[in-house]
C-alpha cells in the first residue's frame, strides 16, 4: 500500500496537499513515490482558520511567557501566573531530564528511517497525550488521536478573568501531573478532571503539550466524523445527525525547529465492538489511512480483551508499523510471517492491577535474545519496574 494513493483523498476530504510552506497545491497521483526522509510534510488542502489566540492559550496555560502582543499579558502579570509558570518550568525540567530526554533519543536511533517518517500516526486510547505522538513521531503530516474523553473548547482570556485564576492554574497543573510524571494520563482521573470538573475535554491539555514540546499552534476548529468518513466543521448549537457523533477538534501546529507544519485530529468516541460495528463514519475514515503507523501505551490491555477484537483486527489490517508496549497487541498476533519485529526493554509481570496480564510467550521472546536495550521508562510503573516496548514493521 503505497502512502500517497488515492485513498488519501477520503482520509483527507480533499483531494489536494499542501506543503508545510502552504505553496501552490499538488494533485495527488496514484503510485506516487514516498516521500523522502528529509522531504517536508504535507498536510491536508481544507482549512484551519488561522488564530493566534490558540497559540497565545497554549503558552498561558503550560506556563510559558505569551509572544508580543499576546492577550494574556496583563493576565502574566499577576501572581497567580508567575507561581505557575515557575512551578510548570520546575515540572517539565524533571519531565525533560526523567522522560522527554529519552524519547527523543530513542526516536533518533529507531524510529527514523522511511517505514515510519511521513505516515500518518494512529493513537487509539491516546487520551490528550500529544507529547509522546509528537516526539516519537515527529515527521508524522497527521496525527490522529482517539479516546473517550470530550473534545472541548479553548478558554478565552475574559473567560479565565473570571475565574479565581490561582486555584485554576494549581488545577491545569493537577490534571498534567501523571503525564509529566509517569509519561500516561491515567484513565480515572481524566475521567475526574475533563468532563467539565477543571476542563470541559482535551482540548487544554493537548495544547498544553503542545507549546511545552515547542510547537506554535496555528489555528483549531470543532469537527466531527460523519456518516461517510469525512472530516466537517461543527457548529456551536447545531445538532449532529447520525448514532454516532464522532466530535472531535481539528488544529494545525508548526514545529519551531524545522517550521514543518503538521495537523492533529481527535475525536472522542467508544471502540469497544459494540460501538464500533454501527460507526461507519470511523471504519470508513480510518479505512482510508494509507499504511499508518499505530502507537497503543497504557491502554489498560483494551485489546486484550474479547469486547476490543474489532479496533484491534483493524490496526493489525491497515497498519505498516505498530509501536507498542506490552498493553497494546497481544504478542501472539505477530506473526514471523507478516510482521518484523524488535524488542526493547525487559519484560516483568504487568504492574499491578494488571499482574494477571503477564503473556507468557512475549516473556519467552524476551528471554530468546536479540532484544537492545532501553534506557528510558515509559507506561505503567514508570520509575518503578522496567519498561518493555515493541517495534513491529510490516513485512507483507
Amino acid at each position: 500500500m503505497h502512502f500517497l494513493r488515492l485513498k488519501y483523498a477520503l482520509l483527507l476530504a480533499l483531494p489536494v496537499l499542501i506543503s508545510c510552506q502552504r505553496s501552490e497545491p499538488a494533485t495527488v497521483k496514484q503510485g506516487a513515490a514516498t516521500p523522502a526522509v528529509d522531504a517536508a510534510p504535507v498536510i491536508p488542502g481544507d482549512t484551519v482558520p488561522a488564530d493566534r489566540v490558540v497559540d497565545d492559550t497554549a503558552r498561558f496555560l503550560s506556563g510559558l511567557p505569551g509572544k508580543s502582543g499576546s492577550g494574556f499579558s496583563d493576565l502574566e502579570a499577576s501572581a497567580a501566573w508567575q507561581e505557575h509558570r515557575k512551578l510548570m518550568d520546575a515540572a517539565w525540567a524533571n519531565a525533560d531530564t526523567k522522560l522527554v530526554h529519552g524519547l527523543h533519543e530513542f526516536q533518533k536511533s529507531e524510529l527514523s528511517d522511511s517505514s515510519i517518517d511521513h505516515h500518518v500516526l494512529f493513537y487509539p486510547f491516546s487520551g490528550p497525550d500529544a507529547l509522546t505522538a509528537t516526539v516519537l513521531f515527529p515527521h508524522s503530516p497527521i496525527f490522529f488521536l482517539v479516546a473517550l474523553e470530550p473534545a472541548g473548547t479553548v478558554p478565552s482570556s475574559k473567560l479565565l478573568e473570571k475565574k479565581e485564576l490561582a486555584k485554576y492554574l494549581a488545577e491545569v497543573r493537577t490534571t498534567m501531573a501523571s503525564e509529566l510524571g509517569k509519561s500516561f494520563f491515567v484513565t480515572r482521573e481524566m475521567d475526574r478532571q475533563f468532563r467539565g470538573q477543571i476542563t470541559d475535554g482535551l482540548v487544554v491539555p493537548t495544547l498544553f503539550l503542545l507549546a511545552r514540546t515547542e510547537h506554535t499552534v496555528l489555528g483549531l476548529k470543532s469537527v466531527r466524523l460523519d456518516e461517510e468518513g469525512k472530516v466537517v466543521e461543527r457548529k456551536k448549537d447545531v445538532p449532529v445527525e447520525g448514532t454516532h457523533p464522532n466530535k472531535g477538534f481539528e488544529l494545525e501546529f508548526r514545529t519551531d525547529a524545522d517550521q514543518s507544519v503538521h495537523r492533529l485530529y481527535y475525536f472522542s468516541l467508544n471502540l469497544d465492538d459494540k460501538h464500533l460495528a454501527g460507526n461507519k463514519g470511523f471504519l470508513t475514515y480510518v479505512n482510508a489511512i494509507p499504511t499508518p503507523t499505530t502507537m497503543l501505551k497504557a491502554t489498560s490491555y483494551m485489546t486484550h480483551q474479547e469486547g476490543f477484537t474489532m479496533i484491534r483486527d483493524l490496526v493489525m489490517k491497515d497498519s505498516g508499523v505498530i509501536f507498542q508496549d506490552d498493553t497494546g497487541i497481544p504478542f501472539k498476533y505477530f506473526t514471523p510471517e507478516t510482521w518484523n519485529v524488535q524488542l526493547y526493554g525487559e519484560y516483568t509481570r504487568p504492574y499491578q492491577p494488571f499482574g494477571y496480564m503477564e503473556q507468557a510467550d512475549l516473556r519467552k521472546a524476551f528471554l530468546k535474545g536479540g532484544v537492545k536495550p532501553l534506557t528510558l521508562r515509559l507506561g505503567y510503573g514508570f520509575g518503578k519496574v522496567t519498561s518493555n516496548l515493541l517495534l513491529a514493521k510490516r513485512i507483507k
